[in-house]
């Protein structure tokens, strides 16, 4: 099982790389959707780019209910924990 530090490295990488995300503004507290200022075409690519590093699909509706860096590393390892239950 991938562990949550797993998680945030991997995750605050590629929203560092694909979505030149301040790495300083990245923490667990902090706003997602200001902080990485996304827009709907970026929203299509941050579903890609979970796909692609955690394989487990994305549902439309999913991240609405995410508000902080902490929500959404939680949803990624919930997501992560059901695929592995299957």
């Amino acid at each position: 099982m991938i562990g949550m530090d797993e998680i945030i490295q991997t995750t605050n990488s590629f929203l560092i790389e694909e979505f030149e995300a301040d790495e300083n503004l990245i923490t667990p507290g902090a706003n997602l959707k200001e902080v990485l200022d996304l827009d709907s075409l970026d929203y299509i690519d941050l579903v890609v780019a979970l796909e692609s590093n955690f394989h487990f699909k994305v549902q439309p509706g999913d991240f609405a209910p995410l508000v902080t860096f902490q929500d959404f590393y939680n949803y990624i390892q919930d997501q992560i924990s059901k695929k592995e239950a299957a």
